[in-house]
């Protein structure tokens, strides 16, 4: 099958499961109307949600990054839009699972609330604690890896930071930094930490023999050979554990929050409105989380792309 072949049949895989999507959705009783959701219609959600499936089978099996983009948005709204017609039909109370209409009513009602959230949660307390948390774990991962000895005694202790409860030390750090953001920060420093000297340790370890010796050969010393060979090897590993650690800042900065908080944040917006049963503003709490730590992953990815564009492993993902 030539391209514009496979195009034509995934535009019209697309098209078709889209009209059955919105017959579907014209066809649906009022809500409160019937007792309970009938045959024929749960019959026609699950042939929309196959229609579904192949429209995105057909849109993945297009080359280029473009449809790559295409397809991850196509089954982002195709999961919107079968949620949407799933709560619908089957009359699913909002306490137990909103509707994606009444989340999106409420980012839009309430978004000077969920911004000022954002910038406590995520501008204060896990963007600060993410650098500090990274950078600490850099900084000895190197300083390990220029002096063993520390690794005999630095690293098993640094490795017990990976295993402290976060619900233990969370409640401490209430007490030590208090209710405001810097307490949350220190919570977020203690989880980025291991995984970045981990990293960033088996990276300064990726360097091939050959291009060592060659190195030594030229009586370069610890500097200039960790400056131009082991770090740019090492840069897969460190960007890995950046990603990482933006979704880890972020989980522990908002479970931080539950255990003590200024009347603000994610955290606390999330806690304070499911005891309120407004479960809408908490999903979309949720969302706003949920979408900040995508951007901050894309965002690392596309850096990583220009930093280590060289690399085997990301010239990989670049074709």
């Amino acid at each position: 099958m030539n391209a514009p072949q496979g195009k034509g049949r995934a535009l019209a895989a697309v098209a078709v499961a889209a009209l059955a999507a919105a017959a579907l959705w014209w066809a649906l009783p009022e809500p409160g109307g019937e007792s309970g959701a009938p045959t024929l219609l749960v019959l026609g959600l699950l042939g929309v949600a196959v229609l579904a499936g192949v429209s995105v089978t057909q849109v993945a099996a297009l080359d280029g990054r473009p449809w790559a983009t295409a397809t991850a948005a196509l089954f982002g709204l195709w999961v919107l839009v079968l949620w949407q017609i799933g709560v619908t039909l089957f009359d699913v109370p909002r306490v137990l699972l909103p509707a994606p209409s009444l989340i999106g009513q409420s980012l839009v009602d309430r978004w000077d609330t969920l911004a000022g959230d954002f910038v406590q949660t995520v501008l204060k307390s896990v963007l600060f604690g993410w650098a500090l948390g990274s950078g600490l774990g850099f900084a000895i991962g190197v300083a390990i890896d220029r002096a063993p000895f520390l690794q005999r005694g630095l690293l098993p202790l640094a490795s017990l930071t990976s295993t402290v409860p976060l619900v233990a030390v969370a409640p401490i750090a209430v007490m030590w930094f208090g209710f405001e953001w810097p307490s949350k920060a220190a919570v977020v420093v203690l989880m980025t930490f291991f995984p970045m000297l981990v990293s960033t340790l088996a990276g300064l370890q990726a360097a091939g023999r050959l291009e060592l010796e060659l190195m030594h050969s030229y009586a370069a010393g610890y500097g200039r050979t960790l400056r131009e060979l082991r770090l740019p090897a090492a840069m897969p590993f460190i960007f890995g554990a950046l990603k990482v650690n933006a979704t880890l800042a972020l989980i522990g900065a908002i479970v931080a929050e539950f255990f003590g908080s200024p009347t603000v944040g994610l955290g606390f917006r999330i806690s304070t409105e499911a005891a309120r049963m407004n479960m809408a503003l908490v999903w979309g709490a949720i969302v706003v989380a949920a979408v900040t730590g995508s951007v901050a992953y894309a965002l690392l990815v596309q850096l990583e792309r220009r930093v280590a564009f060289w690399h085997p492993s990301v010239r990989a993902t670049t074709r």
